[in-house]
């Protein structure tokens, strides 16, 4: 065969995974959004729509991991090619979970949809904003093959990670002055906790785009310990 049909069947190939992806990626976003619709309007039949949604997301993963190790075993692609598919695979089963945590999201605004309101659900809001423009700009840099914009997304992270720890102690000290307070507030701490994974699966994605674009490890960068002086 000719190796430039083979070349045209192979970049068909990628175009075709790239597509699926994408599609899997607005399915995920579009669910993040209805989880924290569901939150805020405490809509108990949009969190329960928003969980059997959930079926969708495995589906894709599924697909396209079997898309990606077909490619692998008869491509045997190199360079950016093999990042690309590598990069691919990994970035599903971060979307995947964060759908996962779409449906622990739902299950809490079922449990305490009367109940929430107050200082807390300003806090558990702030940390959803921040984590959904993260998730966003994270699968659009993946979609630009855009290393800046990902790297942005790593260091928002902290943000996170910052309004949470606010919340925490706030809701132990809340349970600890009320013990009627106990339900709500430990389920306003796993509403933090459900986000706070989303924006580190967000981050995962911004390091692969990194990872994929430039070839560059990022990954746990930020843990390595510097040497004492």
């Amino acid at each position: 065969m000719d190796r430039r049909h083979i070349d045209r069947e192979f970049q068909g190939e990628l175009e075709k995974l790239r597509e699926e992806v994408l599609t899997m990626g607005a399915r995920v976003e579009d669910m993040f959004d209805s989880a924290l619709k569901a939150l805020t309007t405490r809509d108990t039949l949009l969190a329960r729509t928003t969980i059997a949604n959930d079926r969708i997301i495995d589906r894709h993963e599924l697909e396209i991991d079997e898309r990606c190790l077909q490619i692998l075993a008869r491509r045997q692609p190199m360079a950016s090619d093999l990042r690309f598919i590598t990069t691919t695979l990994k970035l599903v089963t971060d979307l995947e979970r964060v759908g996962d945590l779409c449906v622990n999201i739902c299950e809490r605004v079922i449990e305490v949809s009367r109940e929430l309101s107050g200082t807390a659900m300003q806090a558990v809001t702030r940390i959803a904003e921040v984590t959904r423009g993260m998730l966003h700009d994270a699968l659009d840099a993946f979609v630009n093959e855009d290393a800046p914009k990902a790297q942005a997304v790593i260091e928002r992270d902290r943000v996170v990670d910052a309004y949470y720890a606010q919340l925490y102690p706030a809701q132990v000290a809340e349970m600890m002055a009320d013990p009627q307070a106990i339900n709500l507030s430990t389920r306003m701490l796993s509403l933090g906790k459900y986000l706070e994974r989303i924006a580190d699966h967000a981050t995962n994605i911004s390091e692969m785009v990194v990872f994929m674009v430039k070839g560059e490890v990022v990954r746990h960068a930020s843990s390595v310990q510097k040497p004492a002086s």
